[in-house]
């Protein structure tokens, strides 16, 4: 078996910030803009190839999105690249969590999986 399990590694940070113009209140809709930077913290080139997120409200409800590509790319990042992207999300409580992530793939075809910590979805100017 080979070794280069360990050397293939991408790190996730998120940065989260109300989307006022998506938020309705009135209609129990949240909506936050989520931005993710993902380094290849590794020692081999690798591609992003896919996500899964979990999305929870703060009553429980748990939205499960999957899907190839992230806004549309597959980054492939070299060690010690980065890449950044925006998207968004939509809850029916005034705050939740996120969670994911991302399948990838080495030049060699190893898989291997980025982990999305989970990160906190609150609209601060809704709470009590």
């Amino acid at each position: 078996m080979s070794s280069s399990s360990s050397s293939a590694e991408f790190r996730c940070s998120v940065v989260v910030q109300p989307l006022a113009e998506q938020t309705d209140p009135a209609q129990e809709r949240w909506a936050f803009q989520y931005t993710v930077t993902i380094e290849n913290v590794g020692k081999v080139p690798a591609q992003l190839v896919a996500r899964q997120w979990r999305i929870l409200d703060a009553r429980g409800q748990v939205e499960e999105v999957k899907g190839l590509a992230v806004v549309g790319h597959q980054p492939y990042l070299q060690p010690g690249q980065r890449f950044q992207y925006s998207s968004w999300a939509q809850i029916g409580t005034p705050q939740g969590s996120m969670s994911g992530r991302y399948l990838c793939v080495t030049e060699d075809a190893e898989i291997f999986y980025a982990e999305v910590p989970e990160f906190l979805l609150a609209d601060t100017s809704h709470l009590h």
